[in-house]
This record gives structure tokens, sequence and C-alpha cells, in this order.
């Protein structure tokens, strides 16, 4: 039993495995639409350079998205924004929280935002000084990480 048992877990595992592999586009056409509306409505001027389609034992688990400029967006499966990484660009203000927006323009005038990231309950914001900012889903300030 327990050989048989054992048996049947290595085949799972394999069969996981088989499905559980990434796929790699060079334009936009396996993105869900809301992800699609994304990139036409906040990065129109940008070109998408490459897709990866993220698999998991249940299919499409999320999508991570390289611009030509290489700003990197990931995607949950149903297409909303997880993170938006610009590494050396900023990211634009429509893109965030009002009041985001504004804590960081009277707080950090001069510095751009240049990464954002959704959690359950809060945004991480990065700055191009390296400062890491964290807020509420709200909107409101909650702490400057180190």
């Amino acid at each position: 039993m327990k050989k048989l048992i054992a048996f049947i877990a290595v085949i799972m595992l394999t069969i996981g495995a088989t499905y559980a592999r990434d796929k790699y586009y060079h334009n936009a056409d396996p993105l869900p639409a809301a992800a699609k509306s994304m990139l036409s409505k906040y990065f129109s001027g940008l070109k998408v350079s490459q897709v990866k389609e993220d698999f998991g034992l249940l299919g499409v688990e999320d999508y991570e998205v390289i611009l030509n400029n290489g700003t990197k967006i990931e995607f949950n499966k149903d297409g909303s924004w997880k993170e938006v990484n610009g590494g050396i660009n900023a990211i634009p203000k429509a893109l965030l929280l009002k009041s985001i927006n504004t804590f960081i323009s009277k707080n950090y005038a001069g510095n751009k935002i240049v990464k954002i990231q959704k959690e359950r309950n809060k945004y991480e914001v990065e700055l191009n000084n390296g400062m890491e900012l964290d807020f509420d889903r709200a909107g409101n300030f909650l702490r400057i990480e180190y």
C-alpha cells in the first residue's frame, strides 16, 4: 500500500511539473483584457517586449510583462496589477492614488516614484532615492521602511 501511495505521489508530481511550465510571448496577446487596458491607459507610448505566463497546477497564476523601456509589471491571472517596477523610470502618477501622490509631492519633492507594489492591506512605494514608504489601501501614510 505504501508503495502504491508513493508511486501515485511521484506520478502526480511529474504531471504537475509538466503542466507548470512557463510560456513566453513577445506581444500582449495572452494578457487578460484588464491588463491590456491598464497598459494602454498608463503606458500607451511603450511597447511590450516580453510577456511571461506563470503556470501552476491549476493553470495560469500570473503574468509578468516587460516593456521596451525596461519597466516590469506583474499582473494577477484576472489582469489586475500587483507590482510596477520602473527601474530608473518614473511610474505614471495617474496609476497611484491621489493621496499618495500628494504626500510624496509635499514631503519628497523632486523625487520620483520608481516602484509600487500592492499587497493585501497596503501599498509599498519606492522612490528613486531608495526610500521605501508604506501606505494603507486608502492611501494614508503608514511608515518608512528601512
